[in-house]
């Protein structure tokens, strides 16, 4: 009898899983990057790409945690002071959804090691950490009515501001086949574009979140950088209306003679105007048009990634 129930009970477990539905995500939340000089760091996002720091967070000693740099209601760019020379600049990147206790039960169901519950983080929105197979840490995370990122709502974004949105985020992957397993298979990301600049050999995939348009850019190379020099390559992206527009705005900014990168507009593979900006660590801002110079969709690649 006890052999039965066991045999039953193990035949239903995957139809019990399978009944736990994901919730929606619902886009970036945010970059969260390390900076080893953090007034430099609030200079560059704040004083040059005119963006707000709503609040902050501190240690026990009164040190400084973190501080959060507002985007728009939705999305930010999170600063940990204390970079060390040898450290990745990714701390993790972020999404957002509408139910991360739903998320979590989701997750848990798929057997991905997920904590027993949803807490509260300390700015008072609900959010939990997975790992993608990268080792890379995702956040999600759940706006709460009565956390600090809603209770600004409306506010801390001014007209300064370089751009009014992260269009998505850039992180280094290694096989391409555990991250689609991950991210598209797991939680519904949605293929919807592939570059090559070579032609020979894929070096970007983009994957929008399933229930919104943001999206995350894998970067495939077949050598990965050092942790310490993938600056360029884990990196943010904010949509501008008009590159020319933006970078007169930033040539205009007092702030601009501290910054002794050059300033230059290019068209990447994907046929959108670019200019790339690094913060003081040397962490990618990509500004991007939102279409391509002709209005007509860039071809995706069919070129191999370096990895499976």
């Amino acid at each position: 009898m006890m052999r039965t129930i066991l045999l039953l009970t193990a035949a239903l477990l995957p139809a019990l899983a399978a009944e736990v539905k994901r919730p929606k995500i619902l886009g970036v939340a945010h970059l969260a990057v390390r900076v080893s000089d953090i007034e430099k760091s609030r200079a560059f996002y704040k004083d040059f790409l005119g963006y707000a720091e709503p609040f902050s967070l501190k240690n026990a000693d009164g040190s400084l945690s973190l501080t959060f740099i507002k985007i728009n209601d939705h999305q930010y760019v999170e600063l940990f002071p204390g970079l060390a020379p040898e450290q990745d600049r990714l701390h993790h990147i972020s999404i957002y959804t509408d139910d991360a206790e739903g998320m979590r039960k989701y997750l848990a169901s798929r057997g991905i090691k997920v904590p027993e519950r949803v807490p509260k983080g300390r700015i008072g929105n609900s959010n939990f950490n997975v790992k993608d197979p990268d080792g890379h840490t995702l956040e999600i995370v759940q706006y709460e009515p009565d956390g600090w990122s809603m209770r600004e709502k409306g506010r801390h974004m001014g007209e300064s501001r370089i751009s009014e949105r992260i269009l998505h985020v850039g992180i280094i992957v290694g096989s391409v086949e555990a991250s689609m397993r991950f991210y598209r298979d797991l939680l519904g990301f949605r293929e919807i574009w592939r570059g090559s600049r070579s032609g020979t050999e894929l070096q970007w995939i983009n994957m929008q979140v399933p229930d919104g348009s943001d999206y995350i850019e894998f970067m495939l190379y077949r050598e990965q950088p050092a942790p310490n020099a993938r600056g360029s390559q884990h990196h943010m992206c904010l949509v501008v209306p008009d590159m020319a527009a933006s970078l007169k705005r930033l040539e205009s900014r007092p702030d601009r003679a501290s910054y002794t990168r050059p300033l230059e507009i290019r068209t990447g593979t994907n046929r959108k105007r670019q200019l790339n900006i690094f913060d003081p660590d040397g962490t990618r801002v990509e500004l991007m048009e939102p279409h391509t110079v002709d209005g007509k969709p860039a071809p995706s690649s069919t070129a191999p990634p370096p990895r499976p």
